[in-house]
């Protein structure tokens, strides 16, 4: 055959397939979410979750070791109080035990990176991520706590904050707050296009977060949507977010295509307990090869457009890119 163009030329061999790759991902993209829960000596594995644990703030540094020695270099917190009420207090309580955690990480590894959940559905006895009014959450007044929870948290120690609750105006609000404070320095990553998805299971079983009633259709996203998603990205960039984030990663990776395309900032996803969960479950029954369905996966959603990619697989992935399994 007279071929002028033969690409499998360029799939020969390993080294000329890992010279062209067109997605190139490092350790340095991922972080890794962990639970810490109130209590001393805890170190819980989450039925959920396989894999996954809980730690009270005096054992999280063992959690971070395993980070380090994996080449994780940032973990987001989530937090388990031992009280909840109406309000979520113990969310920008400054002994809570997010706040715990991030004293206790910084004080032995001051370079490790810290991003914290900014919500408010593991703290209120009734499981939504704000206000109640009635049987609605009241937007302004959890904007005026998310603010507060953000910068207890900064206050405490943390690099970045990660608003979760999807509140209008919330971005706007704790940039005004963090900077009023003296944090300007304190990144925001906000959770711009959050779905309301039925991938959070597992999650809510880990942080006791599921509603008491109801469901957050109210202020998550409709998964129907694409241009919604675009509007909320361009409104956390012009509020000032530093980083915009999808979330879930894997059924949307078309929203992760068009916000990494659409705007200039730097893009997050988040893959979720679901998917994690689905992976797990698959591979322990024999019927993928767990391995590289994870790096396939991850590749995926870096390939839509993700410059970093929040998961629990965060330690393994970080090992099969120093290994050019994923790279």
């Amino acid at each position: 055959m007279n071929l002028q163009q033969r690409p499998r030329r360029l799939r020969s061999c390993d080294t000329i397939r890992r010279m062209t790759r067109e997605t190139r991902v490092s350790p340095d993209s991922l972080i890794y979410p962990l639970f810490v829960m109130e209590g001393t000596g805890i170190v819980e594995p989450i039925p959920s979750l396989e894999g996954q644990f809980r730690y009270s703030p005096d054992r999280v540094c063992e959690e971070i070791e395993t980070c380090v020695r994996a080449g994780v270099r940032s973990v987001m917190l989530f937090g388990l109080p031992s009280r909840k009420d109406c309000r979520g207090s113990a969310a920008y309580d400054p002994d809570g035990v997010v706040q715990q955690a991030i004293r206790a990480i910084k004080g032995k590894y001051p370079d490790f990176y810290v991003v914290t959940d900014v919500c408010m559905c593991e703290y209120t006895d009734h499981g939504h991520c704000g206000i109640l009014r009635g049987r609605e959450v009241d937007n302004d007044e959890t904007v005026a706590v998310l603010a507060k929870i953000a910068v207890s948290h900064a206050q405490a120690g943390a690099d970045m904050v990660a608003p979760s609750d999807m509140m209008d105006g919330r971005i706007a609000a704790i940039r005004a707050a963090l900077d009023e404070n003296g944090f300007q320095n304190v990144l925001i990553m906000s959770y711009s296009a959050k779905y309301a998805s039925a991938f959070y299971g597992p999650f809510r079983d880990a942080a006791g977060s599921a509603p008491a009633f109801g469901d957050r259709k109210g202020y998550q996203m409709d998964p129907h949507n694409r241009k919604e998603a675009m509007k909320e990205c361009l409104l956390d960039a012009a509020e000032g977010a530093d980083i915009l984030m999808v979330k879930p990663a894997l059924s949307y990776l078309d929203i992760i295509r068009e916000t990494s395309q659409a705007v200039t900032l730097p893009m997050a996803a988040y893959s979720v307990s679901g998917e994690y969960a689905m992976i797990k479950a698959a591979g322990k029954a024999g019927l993928i090869d767990e391995h590289r369905v994870m790096c396939e996966i991850a590749l995926s959603i870096f390939r839509a457009g993700a410059n970093i990619l929040i998961t629990y697989y965060a330690k393994e992935l970080a090992q099969a890119m120093r290994d050019g399994e994923i790279g």
